[in-house]
């Protein structure tokens, strides 16, 4: 499993990307921006869609913030781009089809005897290194707006006390 401060662990694979068209992507290739990948366990369930939904309203914050949203689960391009195409529309964030299991497991988000990952959030500073991890249970979603918090904290390089925001003052310590 990844540790925080430890090398994420590096990928390339299939995704879904802006209007349906499939395409490889590589983490390598974001090197330089901060990763928020988030993995779900499958298409077409309840809490899933208001998960992607809810990054898709998010997305601008994110993208100011430097930071690029990856989406992964167990199913295939296909189901992703039939999902999008019939329920979600245009996310504006690549899904990636992790068919082998092999990102999930990786990522130590894999839940072996029913083959799906859980809801596992890993955010990847601009050197590829994990800052921060959420296990999830799959019947929980999470909450994009405090993913963005937390880019938001790392990013602001201090100490920051429970419930900070976006210019709310850091804590100081003294040297």
């Amino acid at each position: 499993m990844p540790m925080i401060d430890q090398p994420a662990p590096q990928f390339t694979t299939q995704a879904v990307c802006d209007a349906g068209e499939i395409k490889t992507l590589s983490l390598a290739e974001m090197k330089g921006q901060w990763v928020v990948l988030f993995f779900y366990p499958l298409d077409f369930t309840f809490v899933c869609p208001t998960e992607l939904t809810q990054f898709r309203e998010f997305l601008p914050e994110f993208k100011k913030a430097n930071a690029v949203i990856i989406g992964a689960s167990v199913d295939s391009v296909h189901s992703h781009k039939r999902w999008l195409r019939d329920d979600l529309g245009n996310l504006g964030y690549p899904l990636i089809a992790d068919l082998t299991k092999r990102i999930s497991r990786d990522y130590g988000v894999l839940i072996e005897d029913r083959g799906i990952a859980t809801r596992g959030t890993f955010i990847i500073d601009p050197e590829q290194k994990i800052q921060y991890m959420g296990i999830h249970n799959t019947s929980i979603g999470r909450d994009a707006k405090e993913i963005l918090r937390v880019v938001l904290a790392l990013q602001s390089g201090e100490l920051c006390q429970a419930g900070w925001n976006k210019g709310d003052q850091h804590l100081l310590t003294i040297k």
